[in-house]
């Protein structure tokens, strides 16, 4: 799988958080105010500019609300067989 920025698994990934945020009733700023970061690293994370790694997932989830397991869960699926990175 090359360039797993623009994977489909990435875009879920994004889309999940993005979705979650929304739905907890979060805005970008209020995210990035629990995370102690700029609402633009938030906007670039959600546009798929910004990848993160596991323990972002887990820290940014918990700052929705949200088990970093549910998250996964809606990525998962979009991973494909191939095992190269």
């Amino acid at each position: 799988m090359s360039k797993t920025i623009h994977s489909l698994a990435q875009q879920a990934l994004v889309a999940a958080l993005a979705r979650m945020r929304k739905e907890m009733g979060l805005s970008q700023m209020t995210l990035a105010e629990r995370l102690h970061c700029h609402q633009s690293m938030i906007a670039r994370i959600e546009s798929g500019e910004r990848r993160i790694d596991v323990v972002e997932l887990v820290i940014i989830a918990r700052a929705i609300g949200v088990s970093p397991h549910a998250v996964l869960t809606e990525v998962v699926p979009h991973i494909g067989d191939d095992l190269r990175l």
